[in-house]
C-alpha cells in the first residue's frame, strides 16, 4: 500500500507544533476541523502516512514541522460537547458529522518553509496550499512533499 501526504494547518495560538511536542508520547487528536472538503481528506489518511504541519494566521505563514498519522478517521466527539470550542448541534454519537484523526510529531523544520518560499518554488506552483490557500486539511503530492523536506531540513525529535 502506498504512503500518502498531507498538510494540516493551525494557528499556533490555537495549537502549535511545540504544542504537538510538549503531548505525552507527542501525539494528539487533530479535532474541531468544521470543513467538510477538510472532513474528507481526513477520511482519506491512513495510519503512516506524512502529514507536514503548518502554522497559519501569522507573519509568514510556514510550514515547521513533520508528524505522521497514528488513529485514522474516527468521530469527532467536540462536535457534540457543547463546552467544546466547536460544537455543532446537528453532530451527534449516533448520527456524527464530524472526525479526527490522531498524530504524531516526528521532526521539526531546521528551516521553517514559508508560503512565499512554496509560492516561488517553481515545482510547487500546483500545490493545493497555493490554490486553496484557506483549506485545513489537504493532500501533497510526493513531489511536493519531497521539495518542502529538501527546503526544510527537517530534524528528528527525539
Amino acid at each position: 500500500m502506498s504512503k500518502n501526504y498531507w498538510l494540516v494547518k493551525s494557528e499556533p495560538s490555537a495549537y502549535s507544533f511545540d504544542d504537538l511536542i510538549s503531548e505525552e508520547d507527542m501525539s494528539a487528536e487533530w479535532d474541531g476541523v468544521r470543513n467538510y472538503a477538510a472532513r474528507n481528506n481526513m477520511q482519506k489518511m491512513k495510519v503512516g502516512d506524512q502529514v507536514l504541519f503548518y502554522h497559519s494566521m501569522i507573519v509568514p505563514p510556514k510550514v515547521v514541522g513533520i508528524s505522521v498519522v497514528v488513529k485514522e478517521a474516527y468521530p469527532d466527539n467536540t462536535a457534540w460537547d457543547t463546552e467544546s470550542e466547536h460544537p455543532d448541534p446537528k453532530s451527534s454519537p449516533d448520527n456524527p458529522i464530524w472526525y479526527m484523526v490522531d498524530i504524531k510529531a516526528q521532526a521539526r523544520m531546521a528551516c521553517s518553509v514559508s508560503l512565499n518560499e512554496i509560492k516561488a518554488h517553481p515545482g510547487l506552483t500546483e500545490m493545493v496550499l497555493v490554490k486553496l490557500s484557506r483549506l485545513s486539511v489537504q493532500p501533497v503530492t510526493e513531489t511536493e512533499w519531497n521539495y518542502i523536506v529538501e527546503m526544510g531540513h527537517p530534524e528528528k525529535i527525539t
